[in-house]
């Protein structure tokens, strides 16, 4: 990448574009699935499936032993040294390791199904679905070993395709079992999407690399390397699953399945949707940051300039999702899940905050400091769990909006402060300015909200989104040129 500032935010712009649109592509291909949801299980459905899916990611992050992640730089190291043999090696032991976790999966979800029914549950009883759920992960621990030797070997058009594939055939699949089967085809529909996705992925890992298997003791030890190095961060994603499974199983038993359902759906068009900006952030700007992590002042720049680029994106998106939410919420789902507009629309403001942390956060991540990565993840679930408890109790599902901007608030404050302290990280005057002026405008958004309605609402929020599009598309044409860049592709 060129040092000159220009080209740099050129970059950061064009790789955020990026993969943002391949993540957007997904996500549309999602809606269909959520909106057959919506009309065929209502809101009860939805909250079951979420809560489903929820145990089925936590038991996933306890016993995938890391390996898609933990397996990439080896095996990365050996792909650039064009080594066969070696690469050839190393594809068995993520093999080999890939089925020892699935075993370890499938045993996990059998063995603790009784102890998960109690805890989620006050009515039925539903061991044998949670049981079921061992083979959807394992199936999703032997689809991320495949998907490691993918990442390792630059295989990107092949995941590109496995990711697309399987949201169509996610759709394909779902739909017909909660049409004839109602509530009842959402474990059926689970474990059949986890085979679709291992199918692909597999097909294409196997084209690359045929499979080979052999165990040895060799195999063993140069595998848990690899665990060693991803372990933080399963334990990581795994107290983050169960922080979610906790919350959907803690309203579940306050306030029904339903409210499960409209939590859910507010978390997912805010909170997942508005994240595909920083869907670049793994693929592009961690490689970036990592390369620089020594040097202090370069750290700083990369930082502060993915930070700029991924606040003037988001933010008129923000802004034009509180307008829009009225009507998007029952689009997407259906007018039941009305009751989610309020929640969802405070939610978004924490956004905001989730964009000035996630560019910060991963400095600790480039400097391999697990332990600390694994410590500022946890504080944030943990005030996030505890925020939504008091805030659900006080004010029901609106609460849990305010109680997830509460958490994003305390997270930006933490790794702020931390980074600050321990890589001397100092955001520029730029970021501060631009925050400024971006979350007034989100805040006077929300504001709208809650002060108007009819016209003077519809008229006041797009003037504000126009105002908060209109900022941002200034500074990045400063910055990038971009309306030569728009004009030469049109041109074309």
């Amino acid at each position: 990448m060129k040092k000159n500032g220009e080209d740099s935010y050129q970059h950061v712009l064009k790789y955020t574009g990026l993969f943002g649109g391949v993540q957007g592509l997904i996500i549309l291909i999602g809606l269909v699935r959520n909106k057959a949801m919506a009309l065929l299980l209502g809101a009860g459905g939805m909250g079951f499936n979420a809560l489903m899916m929820s145990v089925q990611t936590f038991a996933a992050q306890c016993t995938n032993l890391g390996l898609s992640f933990g397996a990439v730089p080896k095996l990365s190291e050996v792909y650039e040294q064009d080594n066969h043999s070696q690469l050839d090696y190393y594809v068995q032991v993520i093999r080999l390791w890939s089925l020892i976790a699935a075993v370890l999966g499938l045993l996990f979800c059998v063995v603790a199904s009784g102890l998960a029914d109690n805890m989620t549950f006050t009515w039925g009883d539903h061991t044998l679905h949670y049981a079921m759920l061992g083979v959807s992960v394992a199936m999703l621990a032997i689809a991320g070993g495949e998907t490691a030797i993918l990442k390792a070997t630059r295989q990107m058009g092949s995941l590109a395709r496995v990711q697309i594939y399987g949201a169509i055939g996610a759709v394909a699949l779902s739909v017909p079992l909660y049409y004839y089967w109602e509530q009842s085809g959402v474990i059926p529909a689970i474990v059949l999407i986890a085979a679709l996705n291992t199918l692909l992925t597999v097909i294409h890992s196997y084209r690359c690399y045929p499979f080979k298997m052999r165990f040895c003791k060799q195999h063993l030890r140069d595998g848990y390397s690899m665990i060693r190095l991803g372990l933080s961060f399963v334990l990581a994603a795994a107290i983050g699953s169960g922080a979610e499974m906790a919350i959907r199983a803690f309203i579940n038993v306050e306030g029904g399945m339903d409210d499960v359902g409209f939590y859910n759906a507010a978390f997912m068009i805010t909170i997942t949707y508005a994240g595909m900006v920083f869907s670049a952030m793994e693929s592009d700007y961690f490689p970036r940051l990592s390369a620089v992590n020594k040097d202090i002042e370069a750290t700083n720049e990369t930082v502060n300039k993915q930070t700029e680029v991924s606040l003037l994106l988001l933010s008129p998106m923000l802004v034009a999702l509180i307008m829009l939410l009225p009507v998007l919420i029952p689009m997407l789902f259906s007018r039941d899940f009305l009751p989610v507009v309020a929640m969802a629309q405070v939610a978004v403001l924490a956004m905001y905050f989730k964009v000035l942390t996630l560019p910060v956060a991963y400095i600790t991540l480039a400097r391999s400091r697990s332990l600390a990565y694994l410590l500022l993840e946890s504080s944030y679930f943990v005030v996030l769990v505890a925020a939504i408890v008091v805030g659900y109790r006080y004010w029901g599902i609106w609460g849990t909006g305010v109680a997830i901007v509460v958490a994003h608030v305390v997270e930006y404050l933490t790794v702020n402060t931390f980074a600050y302290w321990q890589y001397s990280y100092r955001s520029t005057w730029r970021v501060r300015s631009y925050a400024f002026v971006q979350m007034t405008i989100g805040a006077l958004a929300y504001g709208v909200t809650q002060w108007t309605d009819g016209w003077t609402y519809w008229i006041t929020e797009a003037a504000l989104t126009l105002v908060s599009t209109a900022y941002s598309v200034y500074i990045l044409h400063q910055k990038t040129h971009l309306w030569e860049a728009l004009m030469r592709k049109f041109k074309k």
